[in-house]
């Protein structure tokens, strides 16, 4: 259990920073009195998912442009939602935000539900990813853990210990935090995190739940991007796509998941992006 003078000095430390160095370059924490602010949130914390934030920046402003609300998305074409996720990785993602989208348009009028219960049912959201919904979009004191948290409370309170479980930090984020400002709070913890990692390293190295992220380049997710920007193109046969990727041995693999996921589908001979 924190003492009140040790969450005041942490408090003080965190806000300090946020004060100085914000992010205020965040398209995503602009507008929050905008009656589709909350699906911008949801749209963000998407596409931020093993994604890095300059990487997301872009391409988030050009999916508002495209897609400003639930309904445009929902009533999109798939070959429009995966074209404008391209580049992004993990093109699953889009699926699942459109799939989100359509069923908000159609089970919540077009909004974001306020319970993690509901949110968790919808596909591709977590149970971090669903509180983390909550707090920026509606301003409510939930407590969920990503990299950037991992990394503040590691830093200063487990400096020379590995193998730090989430549930030991659990219960530090609820006692460390703003309950008046929660959403603001997560901005600078998460700002302060990001500072963290550029200057004193990869202190998330030291939590239990560390995975180092595999090499992109030669990986099957750069196949799989590779198929879908093909297909995106123009509907291809195997012979089409296996010229395409130099007879890569994965590739049928690759086609029987991004089938399965509902990415891709075949018709007769060829394959085609699912609708």
């Amino acid at each position: 259990m924190l003492e009140g003078s040790e969450v005041n000095q942490f408090q003080e430390i965190v806000w300090e920073h946020y004060r100085a160095h914000q992010r205020k370059n965040l398209p995503w924490r602009q507008n929050i009195d905008d009656i589709n602010f909350g699906y911008r949130v949801l749209v963000s914390e998407m596409m931020l998912q093993q994604t890095q934030v300059n990487r997301v920046i872009d391409k988030f402003n050009q999916w508002m442009e495209l897609f400003p609300t639930i309904s445009s998305l929902a009533n999109a074409s798939f070959d429009e939602v995966l074209s404008a996720w391209s580049g992004l990785g993990y093109n699953r993602r889009a699926r699942y935000l459109q799939e989100t989208a359509i069923i908000m348009l159609n089970e919540f009028d077009g909004h974001i539900p306020r319970e993690v219960s509901r949110l968790v049912e919808l596909p591709g959201i977590g149970q971090a990813t669903a509180a983390a919904i909550i707090v920026y979009a509606f301003n409510l004191p939930l407590v969920f853990i990503e990299t950037n948290i991992r990394t503040v409370f590691i830093h200063h309170f487990f400096p020379d210990t590995t193998q730090v479980s989430d549930a030991q930090l659990v219960s530090l984020i609820e006692q460390s935090m703003d309950k008046e400002n929660p959403r603001e709070w997560y901005w600078a913890l998460m700002d302060y995190g990001s500072f963290l990692k550029q200057s004193v390293g990869n202190i998330s190295k030291n939590s239990k739940h560390y995975k180092k992220q595999s090499k992109f380049e030669g990986s099957a997710r750069q196949l799989r991007g590779s198929v879908l920007k093909l297909l995106l193109i123009k509907e291809r046969t195997l012979r089409d796509l296996q010229e395409s990727t130099f007879f890569d041995e994965r590739l049928e693999t690759v086609l029987t998941n991004l089938e399965r996921e509902k990415l891709i589908k075949k018709t007769g001979v060829k394959y085609i992006i699912y609708q």
